[in-house]
């Protein structure tokens, strides 16, 4: 089994590609107004937000459980509408040696396509893919969704 792995989805929104890239890298403290369900909250330990090298704190609840996760923004492209973030600390790094994800929004029709990626490397065999994770996002991203086209 491999210990390195990259899983990929789209989300398929309303919302305009630039708004849900803004909520992301602007306005993720914002996220847990409106995915309330799933992000209990989202504080900014270093930097500033929408800067990459800052450092943001989640509180989320997933599979069952609260947990938390810090991330240091490594790339941000406002043309692309995408953002990676690093995990460096937190639940998932019981898990993983590392933990990257990135979210790209790319206009489609009315709305836009939320494609997330997450690269990952485990600390052994026996750790499952984060396929619960990647459906996590899909759930945020469509909350998001919801709130964004809400205020249109």
């Amino acid at each position: 089994m491999a210990l390195t792995g990259k899983i990929e989805t789209d989300v398929e929104i309303k919302a305009s590609a630039a708004k849900f890239h803004e909520m992301f890298t602007h306005k993720p403290h914002h996220i847990s107004n409106v995915s309330s369900n799933n992000i209990q909250g989202c504080d900014l330990h270093e930097g500033d937000w929408g800067t990459v090298g800052s450092i943001i704190y989640w509180n989320y609840f997933h599979d069952g459980k609260a947990r938390v996760a810090k991330e240091r923004i490594e790339a941000i492209d406002a043309e692309k509408n995408l953002v990676t973030l690093r995990v460096i600390e937190g639940d998932l790094m019981e898990h993983y040696k590392s933990f990257l994800a990135t979210i790209q929004a790319t206009p489609k029709g009315e709305g836009c396509s939320v494609h997330w990626t997450m690269e990952y490397e485990k600390h052994h065999g026996d750790i499952a893919d984060p396929h619960t994770l990647l459906q996590f996002a899909v759930e945020v991203s469509k909350d998001i969704d919801v709130h964004l086209t809400a205020q249109a």
